[in-house]
C-alpha cells in the first residue's frame, strides 16, 4: 500500500504533531450558583462536586480559577422564596444579589470576563423564564422585563449579557437599549438554540427553578424552548439573533445537539458557545463514581468533541477539573 493512515498515528509526538483540534483553557466558561448569606457552601448532589456558594466563597473560588486560567465564568443566583413573584422585578435590583456578585466579582477580579445569566426562572414564582398572563408566557411582557434586567448588569460591571430565556425579538431590544444607556461594549452571548431538554434536571434542583405543577401554569417550557426534534429551527432562531445584534450564539445542551453545532458552524463567523448541562456532567460524574468510566478521560474527550464540531467556548461544570488536567498533560 502507498497509503497507510496508521503513519501518523505511530507516537503521541506524532499525533500531537497533526492533531487537528485541542482543548485549552482559554475555551472555558465555569457556570457557577450563588447563594445568601457568608462563609456558606451547599453541595449540589445531583452534580458531584459543584456547590451553591455565598458571594464571598464565589468570589474565593473566581480568584483561584483565575490562576487556573478559567478568565469567564457564567453567574447563576439562588433567589430566596419571599422575593419571588410572576414579576421577576427583583432581578433588576440594583442591590440584588447578582448585581451586587458582578460588582465584587469586578472589585476583586478586574479582568474576569463576567456573563450573567438573563431569564427571569430563579425569579419566578412559577420557575418559568417569562411572565405568565392568561395561562401563557407573555413573550413581550418578559422582553421588558430582561431588558431591565440585562442593564442593571451592565451597570453593575457585566462584560456579556447572556440572555437564556428563549424570548423571541429579545437581543434586538437588549442591544437597542444598551447602546441608548452608553454600553456599547457590553456584548451579548444568546441562548440562540435552547432545547427543551431534560437533561436540565440537575440544575433546575440546584436554583430550585422548576416549573410548579399548578392549574393554569404551563406545565413545561415547551412553547419557548426548542422542540429536540428539530434542527433547521435552531439554525432558523441563530440567523436572526445575528441580525439583532448578537455578539456570540449559544448552543444548549451540547453532546447531544453535535449535528446542530455543526451546521450553525457551516453559516455564522460569529463565536460558537456550547453548554455541556448540568444533566452531561451528572451523567459522566455518575458513571465515573461507579467505575463504568474512566473521569479524567471522558472530560476531556468530551468537551473535546464539542469544540471539534464547531464550538469557540464550552460552558461546563468541570472547567476547573479539566483546567488542571490540561496543565498535566
Amino acid at each position: 500500500m502507498i497509503s497507510r493512515n496508521r503513519r501518523l498515528r505511530t507516537s503521541e509526538s506524532i499525533r500531537q504533531l497533526v492533531r487537528e483540534t485541542v482543548l485549552t483553557t482559554s475555551d472555558l466558561v465555569l457556570p457557577m450558583f450563588v447563594t445568601e448569606g457568608e462563609n456558606k457552601k451547599e453541595a449540589i448532589s445531583a452534580m458531584p462536586g459543584v456547590f451553591r456558594q455565598s458571594l464571598d466563597l464565589t468570589v474565593k473560588t473566581v480568584k483561584e480559577n483565575y490562576d487556573l486560567g478559567i478568565k469567564a465564568i457564567n453567574l447563576y443566583m439562588k433567589v430566596s422564596d419571599h422575593l419571588k413573584d410572576n414579576t421577576g422585578k427583583e432581578a433588576w435590583n440594583p442591590d440584588g444579589l447578582m448585581q451586587n456578585t458582578i460588582k465584587a466579582i469586578k472589585n476583586a477580579v478586574p479582568e474576569v470576563i463576567i456573563m450573567p445569566d438573563v431569564a427571569l426562572d430563579p425569579y419566578s414564582i412559577y420557575g418559568h423564564d417569562g411572565i405568565i398572563k392568561n395561562r401563557k408566557i407573555d413573550n413581550d411582557l418578559t422582553v421588558e422585563a430582561l431588558v431591565k434586567m440585562g442593564i442593571s448588569h451592565a451597570e453593575a460591571g457585566a462584560d456579556i449579557l447572556a440572555p437564556s430565556d428563549m424570548m423571541d425579538g429579545r437581543v434586538l431590544a437588549m442591544r437597542q437599549a444598551l447602546e441608548n444607556s452608553g454600553f456599547t461594549d457590553v456584548g451579548i452571548l444568546s441562548y440562540a438554540a435552547k432545547y427543551a431538554s431534560a437533561f436540565y434536571g440537575p440544575f433546575r434542583t440546584a436554583l430550585d427553578s422548576a416549573p410548579v405543577d399548578e392549574k393554569d401554569i404551563p406545565a413545561d417550557k415547551k412553547t419557548y424552548q426548542m422542540d429536540f426534534h428539530n434542527s433547521r429551527e435552531a439554525i432558523d432562531e441563530a440567523l436572526k439573533d445575528v441580525e439583532e445584534g448578537a455578539d456570540i450564539i449559544m448552543i444548549k445542551p451540547g453532546m447531544p445537539y453535535l449535528d446542530v453545532v455543526s451546521k450553525i458552524r457551516e453559516l455564522i463567523t460569529q463565536p460558537i458557545a456550547v453548554y455541556q448541562v448540568s444533566g452531561e456532567y451528572a451523567m459522566l460524574k455518575a458513571a465515573s463514581q461507579n467505575g463504568w468510566l474512566d473521569n479524567d478521560k471522558v472530560l476531556l474527550e468530551s468537551l473535546t468533541s464539542i469544540k471539534r464540531a464547531g464550538a469557540d467556548m464550552i460552558f461546563t461544570y468541570a472547567a476547573a477539573e479539566v483546567a488542571r488536567l490540561i496543565g498535566k498533560n
